[in-house]
């Protein structure tokens, strides 16, 4: 006789049949309500602001002042009085010219003043003596003319000589190299035992006055024209005359420094127009010829809008767009331009009017015309649980 199979085992595989198929139907059901719910959102209300218009222009470090030491006369030099790369003040002697040639010179020129002194004493006496008798026709008038005439250019004689020893101590003193202005001064081009001469063309050496220090920055011509522009127009305001400077690596220059001057003429070969800033240096950081990025707001925009970096996405095309909460309860969508930061935010200046609801959260898979539940940004966000799928742990029927 055939053994009966039991029939228990069969009535547990259908009763888990109909639970599973159960289980189908509810998750099918809850899906298909919270599918019904509004998508919450997080919006903010955009408002203008003014918003610094931010320049950045590669530029060059140049010194404040800059001396190239010069002889002013002939010799050779015998002794260099300063350290090589060292700060040297104004006047400070740097070089020594041999002056033996120059003190002789002063000395005939005192001997020369001298002589002319005496000559003109004896012109003038001789000339008053023949004053009298030349009144008395005791002696002719032409020869009291005559010694008249002699003791003058006595007179003339001696302001001759007096200059000519004014040069020659001139000369003596130009045997003594000073430091025209204080600064940082090079290495030096010549040696002692080298003749320096007045028409060289090279000098003897250069100082250079590093604090404060300029910084010269090259704007394209076109960028300024369109500024002045907007400027004349009424659309945006000047801005600051503050500018800061970055590194080739990066990192920010400590103190910052003011616009002095632009340029009145672009340059033919750039098109550019050079702008100088002066900025402090009392470290000696920045060296002439050093590459800088200079950074300062040359105007401001009075009707900016600043968006959060994430709220502004980016189409195939490059353009730019916010999502966007409609009073009708649906989403929105508005082209923007944005084509600039300042700081977390994204500059906007055209596409969006005050008042407006700009989506900031629950943008992810959001689409133009969705149903939405718009709260303020700061509210906190409603997280709806995800419907457990059919044969995870945890699943529950009705």
């Amino acid at each position: 006789m055939p053994t009966m199979l039991p029939a228990f085992p069969m009535r547990r595989t259908t009763l888990t049949l109909i639970l599973a198929s159960l289980l189908v139907g509810c998750s099918g059901q809850g899906a298909k309500d919270a599918s019904k719910h509004p998508t919450q959102v997080g919006y903010i209300v955009a408002q203008p602001s003014t918003v610094p218009l931010a320049v950045t222009l590669n530029g060059r470090t140049v010194a404040f002042e800059t001396s190239e030491v010069r002889p002013q006369v002939n010799g050779v030099i015998v002794k260099r009085y300063f350290t090589e790369g060292s700060y040297v003040r104004a006047g400070q002697q740097l070089f020594q010219i041999d002056s033996s040639l120059y003190r002789a010179a002063v000395n005939q020129a005192q001997a020369d003043l001298t002589s002319a002194r005496a000559t003109a004493e004896a012109a003038s006496a001789k000339a008053d003596r023949y004053k009298p008798l030349a009144d008395m026709e005791a002696v002719a008038k032409q020869d009291y003319a005559d010694a008249l005439a002699t003791a003058r250019s006595a007179r003339a004689s001696i302001a001759q000589n007096a200059a000519a020893l004014d040069t020659a101590k001139t000369n003596l003193r130009f045997t003594t190299v000073p430091a025209p202005i204080s600064g940082r001064i090079g290495r030096s081009l010549f040696t002692v035992g080298a003749l320096a001469s007045a028409s060289q063309a090279d000098p003897l050496a250069v100082i250079q006055r590093m604090d404060p220090i300029y910084v010269d920055m090259q704007q394209s011509a076109a960028d300024i024209t369109a500024l002045r522009r907007r400027l004349a127009a009424g659309g945006i305001n000047p801005g600051s005359t503050t500018v800061h400077l970055k590194f080739d690596d990066g990192s920010k220059y400590a103190y910052a420094g003011t616009v002095q001057f632009s340029e009145v003429t672009v340059d033919e070969g750039t098109g550019t127009v050079t702008l100088r800033a002066k900025f402090p240096n009392p470290d000696g950081l920045l060296l002439p010829g050093m590459f800088v990025s200079a950074i300062f707001d040359q105007a401001n925009d009075p009707n900016a809008f600043l968006i959060p970096q994430n709220a502004v996405q980016r189409d195939f095309d490059g353009s730019a767009f916010v999502m966007t909460a409609g009073d009708d309860g649906k989403a929105g969508r508005r082209k923007v331009v944005a084509d600039r930061t300042s700081g977390a935010y994204v500059v906007v200046t055209s596409g969006l009017q005050p008042g407006d609801k700009v989506i900031v959260q629950g943008l992810n898979g959001l689409k133009l015309g969705t149903e939405i539940k718009a709260v303020p940004s700061t509210a906190p966000q409603k997280v709806e649980p995800r419907a457990a799928k059919p044969g995870e742990a945890g699943a529950k029927g009705h």
